[in-house]
């Protein structure tokens, strides 16, 4: 993690400058010369880095270690990286400070009229309005209002929101199920995608799970609100309104769970954070995950076209970047299909294994 943290800096915005230091000056000249200038070394440092958090979650998962705790170091970690792979973090931070500082509302008013704001140096999608649930707004309004302005103390607030709801969700997964909260702690898609990334859709996730932790408990109420709020960061969480613990409205959830991913995926693109949303499902499906790594592993790696190309200003490296996708989906499916008509083979191998 540490490296990784360290590692998210070679794509810093190069009109962003954190600190005034001149050891700061010295890591950053360093590691962007790695992010823009050798981008095929950026790119095998990323896949192993990647690799690495892959072996370790494989690892992890077979051990007592307590999640809880481990999540607290994961996301200590994680806290100081810098979401190198989206610029979304940045939008949240500017759609709560149209509020906070312009007194605006987001919905209404976005960054472009705001043209004499030293923060649009650094911003991308500054055309459109707020696009998400009302329940994120007031969310963001917190580390907006206590940064006073200050542009580092709002990057750091907002990283710690993010680390919060991380150590929630894992919090919560813990009193259901030991097991899956490591799941939830240690996937490299969660600490990429909802960590060092930060995309809200970690926090819908942690708030859906808060409900299916009151519907273990068979407090339906309290369950239903959570699964609202869900909804409310993000409205591709809708499905889990339906969420009790009967397995058909379990299988009708996840459905349109996908039909709405399904849709998405072929209206736009394919966002590897949209698909964070599964996680709910591990105390319901324990193995729904597990079942999906090789998917959920092209998902990260298909940032191939942005690190070693260079951003995704051109339609081909969306192209490339679903065939990367579409690969390992495929690949996905062969190996399901292949444990489920010979599990002979798998049998045997946790067999010799032990």
């Amino acid at each position: 993690m540490t490296f990784f943290s360290l590692y998210s800096y070679s794509l810093v915005d190069l009109n962003l400058t954190l600190i005034n230091s001149a050891w700061w000056n010295w890591f950053r000249s360093l590691v962007i010369q790695i992010g823009y200038f050798r981008r095929d070394l950026s790119f095998i440092i990323y896949c192993f880095l990647v690799a690495v958090l892959f072996i370790l979650y494989r690892l992890v998962k077979k051990t007592k270690v307590d999640p809880v705790k481990l999540a607290v170091l994961i996301g200590a970690v994680a806290f100081f990286s810098y979401p190198f792979l989206s610029h979304d973090f940045f939008n949240y931070i500017f759609d709560a400070r149209i509020f906070t500082f312009y007194h605006k509302n987001p919905y209404l008013f976005k960054a472009l009229d705001f043209p004499g704001d030293p923060y649009l140096r650094f911003m991308h999608w500054t055309h459109r309005t707020y696009p998400y649930g009302p329940v994120f707004l007031p969310l963001t309004f917190i580390p907006s209002f206590l940064s006073f302005g200050k542009f580092v103390l709002n990057y750091f607030f907002f990283k710690g929101l993010f680390v919060f709801f991380y150590w929630l969700g894992v919090y919560v997964l813990n009193k259901i199920s030991r097991k899956q909260a490591i799941v939830l702690a240690t996937h490299p898609l969660i600490i990429v995608e909802g960590l060092i990334s930060s995309h809200n859709d970690i926090i819908g996730l942690s708030i859906a799970l808060v409900g299916a932790y009151w519907l273990f408990r068979n407090r339906n109420i309290p369950a239903r609100v959570a699964f609202m709020l869900s909804a409310g960061i993000k409205y591709i969480t809708l499905p889990f309104l339906i969420l009790t613990k009967n397995k058909r409205s379990g299988y009708l959830s996840l459905l349109g769970l996908v039909m709405i991913l399904g849709y998405l995926t072929f209206r736009s693109e394919i966002q590897p954070w949209y698909f964070i949303s599964l996680f709910v499902f591990l105390p319901f499906y324990p193995g729904l995950i597990e079942k999906a790594d090789i998917f959920l592993s092209g998902l990260l790696f298909s940032y191939y076209p942005y690190i070693f190309l260079g951003g995704w200003d051109s339609p081909i490296k969306v192209t490339i970047k679903h065939r990367i996708i579409l690969v390992f989906f495929v690949v996905n499916l062969i190996f399901l299909a292949v444990r489920s008509f010979y599990p002979a083979l798998f049998l045997k191998r946790s067999t010799n294994s032990r």
